[in-house]
């Protein structure tokens, strides 16, 4: 674990001055004083340093939703992590990498509440719900790209507010009271 910080400590010192695009792996490894080979050996590339990265800040806010924090909160929680990390957030969601941070983004949440309606209704998605949440996850994750990238001058509130009112109406009553559910 900490030399895969070590490593996300030098990817983000890098970003300060260039896009994540044009980093290589060379020169997290020399910002970090690690070799290549131990890079090789934590991560197949560095999309793979980003999402692993973000998937540590999640694991801290977003993924105690249903557990201790309802959608707004855990929204919240997000947007306050983004708003800390913003230039390593702006870096990692302009890339265009097929790897990159919004399709594993998208990837993370889909399964996260696609899991949490299976777990309400005891049965797999519909495929009208499969379509909702599709749809939702990845306009989300797009106005959220556009949040942390500065094209969006909205208040992390005011996204999390908009975000959850653009819940589709099927979907609400398995994301919006989601905590509630899950401690009945």
């Amino acid at each position: 674990m900490e030399t895969k910080l070590q490593f996300a400590l030098s990817i983000k010192s890098l970003m300060k001055n260039q896009s994540l695009d044009k980093i290589s792996v060379s020169s997290i490894c020399k910002e970090s004083n690690l070799t290549r080979q131990t890079f090789y050996r934590n991560f197949k590339d560095k999309y793979d340093l980003v999402n692993w990265y973000f998937q540590q800040l999640c694991d801290k806010s977003f993924f105690l939703m249903g557990v201790k924090l309802n959608l707004y909160e855990a929204l919240c929680e997000k947007f306050k992590f983004i708003e800390n990390e913003k230039i390593f957030f702006s870096q990692a969601f302009k890339s265009d990498d097929y790897n990159n941070l919004k399709n594993y983004d998208f990837e993370m949440i889909y399964k996260f509440y696609e899991n949490a309606i299976i777990q309400q209704t005891k049965k797999p998605l519909s495929e009208d719900l499969s379509f909702l949440l599709e749809m939702y996850c990845k306009g989300s994750i797009d106005m959220t790209s556009k949040w942390a990238t500065g094209y969006l001058d909205l208040s992390k509130e005011k996204m999390v507010n908009l975000l959850i009112k653009s819940v589709p109406e099927e979907l609400k009553k398995y994301l919006i009271q989601l905590n509630k559910i899950k401690n009945n």
